[in-house]
């Protein structure tokens, strides 16, 4: 197997080259079970992001970094499902695509979350910011409320988002065209 080796908030890392198709290949990002690469990814994030009430997250891969910026900071986090569960009594959806998933998902968030972020300052987090569809999806629902979205925010900028001058990141990661 093939790694792509590179340093993230101090610490290196070897990440497995992954096939998307028959003319991309991507370094396959995964901070389950890192929790020290978790813990220095939050505190290096939390340097560069501005003052903040909410920390809004889609489901599921940046959950962990969500919790534990929840934890450096003391400021709540909220998590955009990726299917309606029983306790939400009224859900709230938006359709999304990413590069990692083959399918069009929705992303949910229960209106009485929804209502705890009207008018306060968020960040959208998530691990890896690639063709961005993710960020627009999360955009969407935190519109839906009146959250104002103080910033956008990743471990990692992938391919061409790493030229983007609207996201916050700790590192750019390649695509592997063949």
């Amino acid at each position: 197997m093939e790694f792509y080796k590179m340093k993230i908030a101090g610490l290196e890392r070897k990440l497995p080259i992954c096939e998307v198709n028959e003319h991309l290949d991507i370094a396959g990002f995964v901070i389950f079970g890192d929790a020290p690469l978790t813990v220095a990814c939050a505190e290096e994030l939390l340097k560069k992001c501005p003052e903040f009430d909410y920390i809004i997250s889609p489901e599921a891969k940046a959950i962990p970094l969500a919790h534990e910026m929840s934890r450096q900071s003391g400021k709540k986090y909220f998590v955009l499902r990726k299917g309606a569960k029983l306790y939400m009594k009224e859900p709230v959806s938006v359709h999304v695509r990413s590069i990692t998933t083959n399918n069009v998902q929705t992303l949910y968030i229960d209106a009485l979350e929804g209502e705890q972020i009207r008018g306060k300052r968020v960040i959208i987090l998530d691990d890896v910011i690639s063709t961005g569809e993710s960020l627009k999806a999360s955009e969407k629902l935190i519109n839906k409320f009146g959250g104002n979205i103080v910033a956008k925010a990743a471990i990692l900028a992938e391919g061409d988002a790493a030229d983007r001058d609207d996201i916050i990141f700790l590192e750019k990661l390649p695509l592997f065209f063949k």
